[in-house]
């Protein structure tokens, strides 16, 4: 027969045996508190599973920003896109034809990461400045697309100003990565009573009202291959992020939270256990 006794006292001092130990834990003084820990355990270690579940949602993307990448330019001719624009966003892509400067828009409020260049009049670039976007009417189509050709400081913004930067007449073949139409964060919001040339996004519906053709529902960043380096407008480089970010880490993080909570309150148990044990066996002495 196995021996029943589960509390001794050696020469180092009283010892707990797991059994009472875990009596102990499930005893009437301690059970809330340790359904308390388990239930604060298996939140910690979701909350770590979660973070993996992000980490394998972040990879899947990667994966598929790296292949949209890869792909070879897309020609936009006018042809009816994808149903899933979301495929097409920053995919390469080409279309030939002529700007339309007269309906050009800027973009206020963006940001240069290169405050140091000067602009055309000698004096330092400001940081906050627009965004040109001139429509471009595909060659052979009533179609066009919105191109973004660049920043420029807030002082260049003005019709007046702006007409210097427009590039020469006649069909040109233009460059650049695919951008989705960027809605508010509010939902649609109604297209102005009057044509305005100043804007805070490229919302495509929003924008169409006041072009004389039908837009694409995506827009255009042109490429900064083959620009003049230091010329006005700047182009826009797309930066793309391909890390996994710190998604592993939190997973770690929150799987350790969950075993020190539980190690905390299985040496806490112990010790009050110990305790009381040895006080027990003292008094009966």
């Amino acid at each position: 027969m196995l021996p029943l006794t589960v509390v001794t006292e050696s020469k180092t001092g009283f010892r707990l045996s797991p059994w009472r130990l875990a009596a102990a834990m499930v005893s009437r003084q301690w059970r809330w508190a340790t359904l308390l820990v388990l239930a604060g355990m298996l939140v910690l270690a979701r909350l770590g599973i979660w973070q993996l579940d992000r980490l394998e949602q972040r990879r899947a993307r990667n994966a598929q920003t790296a292949q949209q990448l890869a792909l070879p330019p897309l020609p936009l001719t006018g042809d009816p896109l994808p149903a899933d624009l979301e495929s097409l966003k920053l995919r390469q892509a080409s279309a030939r034809g002529t700007f339309d400067f007269g309906h050009q828009i800027v973009l206020k409020l963006q940001n240069w990461n290169d405050a140091s260049v000067p602009d055309s009049l000698g004096a330092p670039v400001q940081a906050v400045g627009v965004d040109v976007i001139t429509p471009l009417v595909i060659a052979g189509t009533s179609k066009a697309v919105l191109v973004n050709r660049g920043w420029l400081p807030e002082a260049e913004a003005s019709p007046e100003r702006l007409a210097a930067y427009n590039q020469p007449s006649g069909e040109v073949t233009v460059v650049g990565r695919i951008a989705l139409s960027q809605k508010p964060p509010r939902g649609p919001a109604p297209p102005p009573a009057t044509p305005q040339q100043a804007w805070y996004r490229v919302d495509i519906e929003a924008i169409q009202p006041q072009m004389p053709y039908e837009l694409l529902p995506i827009y255009l960043v042109q490429s900064p291959d083959g620009a003049e380096p230091g010329t006005l407008p700047y182009r826009r480089t797309i930066e793309v992020d391909l890390s996994e970010g710190r998604h592993m880490g939190y997973a770690i993080q929150w799987f350790a939270f969950s075993l020190l909570l539980g190690g905390g309150y299985v040496y806490y148990i112990s010790q009050h256990t110990k305790t009381a044990g040895t006080s027990e066996r003292e008094g009966k002495k």
